[in-house]
């Protein structure tokens, strides 16, 4: 099975449609790469399937800064235009340009 290419890219602002959180991507997983304990930990009715990209995204509710693991199809592109308060967002990312995330450059060996 050819692997699917990726909806949203690393540093773009996504929300989730099931669960009231809002995130930046970090990485991306062409299709899912976690524990099939965290997978099954997943309500049955609400469980993606695996055979989907899959996002790291430091994540923000009301109350709480976390990371989370997300999949495509729970997610939709965030229109709030606003930046995140996530305290990490400062280790990944240069700075905020135009609604998105710029990520740092990395350092050669």
């Amino acid at each position: 099975m050819a692997e699917q290419r990726a909806k949203f890219d690393i540093g773009q602002i996504v929300r989730h449609n099931l669960f009231e959180f809002r995130g930046v991507i970090f990485d991306v997983d062409p299709e899912f790469s976690n524990t099939d304990e965290w997978w099954e930990a997943i309500p049955e009715s609400v469980r993606p399937s695996k055979n989907q990209p899959f996002y790291h995204l430091l994540a923000e509710n009301g109350d709480s800064h976390y990371v989370a693991y997300a999949s495509e199809g729970n997610l939709c592109c965030d229109d709030t235009g606003g930046p995140l308060q996530h305290p990490q967002t400062r280790l990944l990312f240069d700075r905020f340009e135009n609604g998105r995330y710029l990520p740092r450059k990395r350092l050669a060996n």
